[in-house]
């Protein structure tokens, strides 16, 4: 006999609320502390100077970040979305290029997009919830100057594909990275394969430093167009020549967020290995019921080099992805469903509010007035991606979770879905 469901009235499978997913911010301990006092204490809270002598800590994990990597160059900025700003700089997006991004992608990777005078151009997502290679011809135009693959959840975008139509269509490659810090696809580094690679520091990712991003490429002339955006001396502190210089903005990271990142950074691949074992436990687990119910798991380019940081599988119907989803909380399983219409959510294109009404920050009508066709951001754009995302169930693999914690999950999970699958 099914045990009666929790939203009925039923005991809860987990007798305790889910962790917080927060990987890296949970981990914070007296290593961090430890970084942060010495950079405090030594009063060089400035990467290129301060009262006393000494190496820079941003400078230390720009070299530790290029090295796990496997890229020349990797430059530390204040933010996830400062590094795709100079990151777009770098390739040299400017007023009026299009850049193609998966219309399930947090609002910020088409918000770098505006903020340097271009013009984001949604495409279709895929069963893996990353940009969708054959969709991507459809939206190349004239003005096409890029492409962003998003690394979505964790897991790898289909790359090897994505770069094969951008080098037919002479187009340069972003990846936003933010999601999967430490991610790989058939053993290289996420963040590596195309012309520059943005990752987040922000707490809610897999590593964090509270704020902070880091920008990664092979291209020395990316790496200095980058330098010289993020800082507006930054041309001048590296020796460049005076005529290849440009105008900056500054996005440095400074001293503190560098010390804790660099932390963080030695901490990353046990949380990786932590959560990759307990989505390994939950998919074995839910096997069974995935074949009696026809359910079917997000499609994964590569599960050794999926970060882990969520499972998540496909329902019939979106109204039966809501009654699961709902159903989970209420056994005290974190899950959530990815798109309704009626719930605001700024990593779904339609809900990007001020993106879709094209709204500019000046009587110019800046980037829009650079656009060469209209840019359609509505539902009828990309249907597919609302339809996958409204079916989808999403769980967050938690590297705090004990093997009990795991066993419960999966009694939950097998409950519910059991009866509402």
């Amino acid at each position: 006999m099914t045990p009666k469901l929790a939203i009925e009235g039923g005991t809860p499978a987990c007798p305790k609320p889910p962790y917080s997913m927060y990987p890296g911010g949970n981990s914070i301990d007296a290593e961090e502390e430890a970084a942060v006092l010495e950079t405090l204490r030594s009063k060089r809270l400035f990467r290129y100077y301060g009262p006393n002598p000494g190496a820079s800590k941003v400078a230390q994990l720009e070299k530790e970040f290029a090295a796990r990597v496997g890229t020349r160059y990797a430059l530390g900025v204040t933010s996830g979305t400062a590094a795709l700003i100079c990151g777009l700089q770098g390739i040299g997006v400017g007023a009026g290029d299009e850049v193609i991004v998966p219309a399930y992608t947090w609002i910020a990777s088409a918000s770098a997009v505006l903020a340097v005078g271009g013009i984001p151009i949604v495409a279709e997502v895929d069963e893996s919830l990353t940009l969708d290679p054959a969709e991507i011809e459809s939206k190349i135009s004239p003005q096409t100057k890029a492409i962003m693959p998003v690394h979505m959840r964790g897991a790898p975008a289909n790359m090897d594909v994505i770069l094969n139509v951008a080098r037919r269509h002479n187009l340069k490659v972003i990846e936003d990275t933010a999601q999967a810090n430490g991610g790989s696809l058939n053993g290289k580094a996420l963040g590596s394969f195309g012309d520059v690679g943005c990752f987040s520091l922000q707490f809610n990712k897999i590593i964090t430093a509270g704020e902070g991003g880091m920008i990664i490429t092979d291209d020395e002339s990316v790496w200095k167009r980058a330098v010289m955006f993020h800082d507006v001396i930054g041309g001048l502190r590296n020796g460049f020549a005076a005529e290849d210089m440009l105008w900056g903005a500054n996005f440095r990271m400074p001293e503190l967020l560098g010390a804790v990142s660099l932390v963080q950074l030695r901490k990353r691949d046990n949380l990786l290995e932590q959560m990759r074992q307990r989505k390994q436990m939950l998919k074995e687990g839910l096997a069974d019921v995935a074949v009696r119910k026809g359910m079917r798991f997000r499609v994964e380019h590569d599960p050794q080099g999926d970060t882990a940081i969520a499972l998540i599988f496909y329902l019939d119907n979106a109204e039966k992805a809501v009654s699961v989803a709902d159903a989970l909380q209420a056994e005290n399983i974190s899950a959530s469903t990815l798109y309704q219409p009626d719930v605001t959510d700024y990593h779904i294109y339609v809900h990007w509010t001020p993106i879709t009404a094209k709204r500019a920050w000046t009587s110019a009508n800046a980037p829009w007035s650079y656009a060469k066709r209209e840019a359609d951001y509505s539902p009828a754009a990309c249907p597919k991606t609302l339809d996958l995302l409204s079916r989808a169930v999403h769980l967050d693999v938690n590297p705090l979770m004990t093997n009990e914690d795991v066993e419960n999950t999966l009694e939950g999970l097998n409950k519910v879905l059991n009866v509402l699958a």
